[in-house]
């Protein structure tokens, strides 16, 4: 490809998507679907204006390369166990029922059993990237469907590896071993299974060993430069290196760098490495969608339209029914089942890799492997379109129930205060200021929670409190104080923003997830914060101290003395919390120094005690402790 082609082409594909997605999104549709469009549109098999998409496409695949690679710094074994029923439950069962039912559906339409089991382990692969990024956006991405399907997309990435040997298993012709010509010059090319899966085996080896022991000590050197485009660049050399590996021994590019990822999840450095490649996610996915629209040929649509449309509805039904049944085995509600059913029912990128690596294994032939890819295709386009049609037909009846109480009419007078939220945090907070006979309202966008707590007598609004006109009609320009304790922290800053813009005479008060949370926040605009769990493992601490034999009034006076030293640290370090090699030297230096002060001043307190301390409950000591915080 020369110059001028590469720069037309990235013409062509970076205004079709400045175009049609703003389009999409003001529509309702999605990004995902803006850019598939897009591509339908300029690929060779419409307008033509770009060529051979597959040129792009072997570029636009390190987008998701990417995707996956972020996933797996996220599968900490602490989340793998959290979400062991999601993963292995699940996920496990999804898997097995979809295969079933697909396989049984291609045995009925006259395929061979060995080809429909084949098709159905392929077809039973979902999106990965059009999932994530369509539930990030209709704000599903945490919750029960979020967690529902993440946990089968997760199985369905781990489930590739072993797919890999099951489908030459199942072969009905020759091999062709065009898989590897698919994706570049294998070193395993013309070998025997056996010595493939060997050297798959050895790549992986190599790929968790050189993550465990290799990485930490080479990135801690590169960091010690303190130059972030050179860390920013090792990152990418790492994925680029990892995924050029798993090809050199015909594993998908992808899988590699989701077991990099998960290798490092445990690492110092997963969040800079996070934070170093996102850019690169966003931009090389919507790459991705753009070509695999433009790789839609309609020759094959326009020579089985009827045939093509009855088996991408099948498939997304099929899918959709199978996921429903199994996130109700595990007790998912019938809503967050149908959501999440809706939200997996199309093809995935794997099921590309894997339908070219069956094409070269034998599995499949020729014509059924166009067929398939263009009904993974069409249902991946057809995907946004379904999620959001379900969407709208789930939230058609709680709509009518939720309408009074989606602009509720405040009877509760002037308020003092406005809690949004009205969780774990904010109830606290709110039950101690309507304790001491403060007007507060309280607003929560969780119905489930809303309706738990109206059982014990509690009033509380339903709605969403970043929106302004909601705040200003539960009397946001009368309150003083606005007491900001949502747990979605992204939705929290842009709450805390919006705020201090529409009223700034109010008081902003925001629970933080951590430092980083915080200092976000105070730029935000928000006058305090306070760190979620700070408090709570202060006063554990203080227990500790207690049932290690100092008095309660030295572990009292230990507290207090460390939350005003954690304060000043706190203040001290916000001018420089956003440089991250500066924000980290300052506060080990900080911290430091603040050890040495706790230490001297504790050895201070225990010269000067009196051997009988007063006891804690005494009512002098509860009040400067009251005091104090």
């Amino acid at each position: 490809m020369d110059t001028q082609s590469l720069l037309t082409q990235a013409l062509v594909y970076l205004a079709a998507g400045v175009i049609s997605v703003p389009i999409a999104k003001r529509l309702g549709l999605g990004s995902v679907l803006g850019y598939l469009f897009a591509g339908m549109a300029v690929g060779p098999f419409a307008l033509n204006l770009v060529g051979e998409a597959a040129d792009v496409m072997r570029f636009a695949e390190f987008g998701v390369v990417i995707l996956l690679f972020l996933i797996g710094l996220e599968v900490r074994p602490a989340l793998l166990w959290r979400l062991r029923s999601a993963i292995f439950g699940v996920g496990g069962v999804q898997m097995a029922l979809t295969t079933a039912v697909l396989a049984g559906a291609g045995t009925a339409l006259g395929l061979d059993w060995r080809t429909a089991v084949a098709a159905g382990l392929m077809l039973a692969m979902s999106s990965t990237a059009i999932v994530l990024q369509s539930l990030e956006e209709k704000g599903l991405r945490r919750g029960p469907v979020g967690e529902a399907s993440f946990g089968v997309l997760l199985f369905q990435d781990l489930a590739v590896i072993p797919l890999f040997a099951i489908l030459p298993l199942l072969a009905v012709a020759a091999p062709q071993h065009a898989a590897e010509a698919a994706h570049g010059t294998s070193l395993v090319e013309g070998l025997p299974g056996w010595q493939r899966m060997l050297a798959a085996l050895a790549a992986m080896g190599a790929v968790i060993f050189g993550g465990r022991y290799l990485t930490r000590p080479l990135f801690r050197f590169i960091a010690a430069a303190r130059l972030r485009e050179i860390f920013t660049a090792s990152a990418l050399l790492l994925v680029v290196g990892v995924a050029f590996l798993m090809q050199m021994v015909g594993l998908s590019p992808a899988l590699g760098a989701f077991l990099a990822g998960v290798v490092l999840a445990e690492s110092e450095f997963r969040r800079e490495l996070e934070t170093d490649i996102e850019p690169f996610r966003g931009l090389l996915l919507g790459l991705f969608f753009i070509t695999v629209g433009a790789g839609l040929d309609f020759g094959v649509v326009a020579e089985r339209p009827a045939a093509l449309l009855g088996v991408v509805v099948g498939l997304m039904v099929l899918k959709a029914g199978a996921m429903f049944a199994s996130a109700r085995l595990f007790r998912f509600d019938k809503r967050d089942a149908l959501l999440s059913g809706a939200a997996l029912a199309q093809g995935g990128e794997f099921a590309f890799v894997l339908i070219t690596f069956a094409l070269g294994s034998g599995v499949v032939g020729a014509e059924l492997a166009k067929f398939l890819t263009a009904v993974v295709a069409v249902s991946m386009a057809a995907a946004p379109l379904a999620m959001s049609g379900m969407e709208r037909l789930l939230l058609m009846r709680p709509a009518k129930a939720e309408r009074e109480m989606e602009a509720p009419q405040f009877d509760d007078g002037e308020p003092d205060v406005i809690v949004a939220g009205f969780g774990r945090f904010g109830q606290i907070a709110a039950r101690l200021l309507m304790a001491n006979g403060f007007n507060a309202v309280t607003l929560d966008s969780s119905i489930e929670q809303i309706d738990l707590l109206r059982r014990f007598g509690r009033e509380v609004h339903y709605g969403d409190a970043s929106r302004l006109d909601l705040l200003s009609a539960a009397g946001a320009d009368k309150a003083r104080v606005l007491l900001v304790a949502i747990d979605d922290r992204d939705k929290a800053v842009e709450m805390v923003e919006a705020a201090r813009q529409a009223f700034p005479n109010l008081t902003i008060l925001a629970r933080a997830w951590d430092r980083r949370h915080a200092y976000e926040l105070l730029r935000s605009g928000a006058d305090d914060v306070e760190r979620e769990t700070f408090e709570a493992g202060l006063a554990l601490g203080r227990r500790a101290l207690e049932r290690l034999g100092q008095s309660p009034r030295r572990a009292v006076r230990a507290a207090n003395l460390f939350r005003q030293q954690d304060e000043k640290l706190f203040r001290k370090l916000a001018p420089i919390a956003g440089e991250e090699e500066r924000y980290l030297m300052a506060t080990r230096d900080s911290r430091e120094t603040m050890d040495r002060l706790l230490r001297a001043e504790m050895a201070r307190l225990a010269d000067d005690e009196e051997e009988t301390a007063p006891d804690l409950r005494d009512s002098t000591e509860l009040e400067a402790h009251s005091q104090s915080v």
